[in-house]
């Protein structure tokens, strides 16, 4: 059966969030967000086997032309990249046993450019070098070494920029600086030695600005961490430089053609939120006590903060890149709590997040960036209980995540950003047993992700997800 938005009725569960004219109310939805993809069934496959997933959690796999690209480990062979083509095609199989042995390659940092996929692995010859594959055997390969010998450069924060990787690496006499490859020996070359000789700059929090450019941040000696922008054909610059203590912070959030990211104060516990447009000079646009999560929606910055140092009322608040222009969007929580917006995704012009607010427990809501369209998007754990949504992740014109309900346990669901038509997703671990999915990517036609399976064990699970029109009957 296709699930097309048309189609979907809403489950029980949903229906008894809240009742018409309640601010959760299924039929208040103004969402009008067009799409293309569905979801073909509820119901995700396993594919029996369990990927390595680093701790603390990072997403560790990504989609090639062959399908998806993964970390596991078969009790033999140690950890090598794995490949699965998902709910359909060949299966899952083990791409290539890089070092062959128990100890494994220890493949990670996968990166999608193109119909490729970019990853640091160890072999037994060149050490821990970059390594690319398009999900077949022979198209899987060491791209160069570059630190000859056993040693290996440690490619790591691998970034795709116009359809090439960007990464950093260590070189005998350069340090540990910026690198990019095209995917052959010759085509993986230095970008710049930002600090001449052999002291490392490490640069890292590589972000795609709205403006075309490559945006980072470098550190300098131990002294300053710098803010860098980078445009093919020219050398980076330099657009900010703060002390290393306490420094610029990651993430670097673009807007538009603005960059916003936030600085500390060598001398007070606040924060600064600052702005670059189009890589000049940056302008400090308000100072918090603390900021948590960022986004970009339509030409504005969404952010949770709290409003001076030793405050909990974390709360929603908007940037237009202005001190005038930057200001508290809803205070959701009244009073010294605050609601605390934590795990954003943007779907069309709709910031979607999980926030409390004192009355119906911790549930997704929604905002545009104004206080009259910022409300509760459902109430998926009626009463005071909460649902806890988490993991909401943006994948084509739905987002996945995952919710804590009473005798379910914290399963998968799915939205296209319409209230009556979020639901949950066939349990990986039926009754109150939890599968606690997390990961969700797309790699073809399936939405990918991992949970734990009734047995305790976590499996990859793939979703068969498609063009609109294009599910089989």
């Amino acid at each position: 059966m296709r699930y097309r938005r048309s189609a979907l009725v809403v489950v029980s569960l949903l229906a008894s969030c809240s009742s018409p004219g309640d601010p959760g109310s299924m039929e208040t939805s103004e969402s009008s967000l067009a799409g293309s993809w569905e979801y073909c069934t509820r119901t995700a496959v396993s594919t029996g086997v369990t990927p390595v997933e680093p701790e603390p959690y990072i997403r560790a796999m990504a989609g090639s032309g062959g399908g998806l690209i993964f970390p596991s480990d078969d009790g033999v062979r140690g950890r090598e990249p794995w490949v699965s083509s998902g709910s359909q095609g060949v299966g899952t199989r083990l791409l290539k046993d890089i070092n062959p042995g128990a100890q494994g390659s220890d493949p990670a940092q996968f990166v999608q450019v193109g119909e490729r996929v970019f990853f640091a692995a160890t072999d037994p010859v060149a050490g821990r070098e970059l390594f690319v594959s398009d999900g077949t055997l022979a198209g899987t390969r060491r791209v160069a070494d570059i630190w000859p010998g056993a040693l290996g450069s440690f490619p790591e924060e691998l970034f795709a920029y116009q359809g090439l990787v960007y990464f950093a690496a260590g070189s005998p006499n350069h340090g540990r600086e910026l690198w990019r490859s095209d995917g052959t020996p010759a085509g993986t070359v230095l970008v710049a030695d930002l600090d001449p000789g052999v002291e490392d700059t490490s640069p890292g929090a590589f972000t795609l600005g709205g403006d075309g450019a490559l945006y980072f941040l470098a550190h300098l000696r131990g002294t300053f961490t710098l803010l860098m922008r980078f445009e093919t054909g020219s050398s980076p610059t330099e657009v900010y430089r703060a002390p290393s203590d306490p420094g610029i912070r990651a993430p670097l959030v673009p807007v538009g053609d603005k960059l916003f990211f936030i600085t500390g104060d060598t001398h007070d516990d606040v924060v600064a939120l600052m702005v670059s447009d189009s890589g000049a000079t940056p302008a400090m646009v308000g100072m918090f006590g603390e900021v948590g999560e960022m986004a970009g929606v339509g030409t504005q910055l969404l952010f949770s903060a709290t409003p001076e140092v030793g405050s909990d009322d974390m709360e929603l608040w908007r940037s237009n890149g202005t001190m005038a222009g930057t200001v508290l969007v809803e205070d959701i929580r009244p009073g010294p709590q605050g609601s605390r917006p934590g795990s954003f995704t943007v779907l069309g012009n709709q910031l979607f997040f999980a926030a409390d607010d004192g009355f119906n427990g911790r549930e997704p809501w929604d905002s545009d960036g104004t206080a009259a369209k910022t409300r509760l998007f459902g109430n998926l754990q009626p009463g005071g209980g909460s649902s806890n949504p988490e993991a909401l992740t943006t994948i084509e014109d739905h987002f996945f995540f995952r919710v804590d309900i009473l005798s379910r346990g914290v399963e998968p669901w799915v939205s296209d950003g319409v209230r009556v038509t979020t639901v949950a997703l066939t349990e990986p671990s039926p009754g109150p047993q939890s599968s606690n999915p997390r990961g969700f990517v797309r790699a073809g036609n399936d939405v990918f992700f991992t949970a734990t399976n009734a047995s305790g064990v976590r499996r990859l699970y793939a979703l068969p997800f498609r063009p609109e029109g294009t599910c089989p009957p």
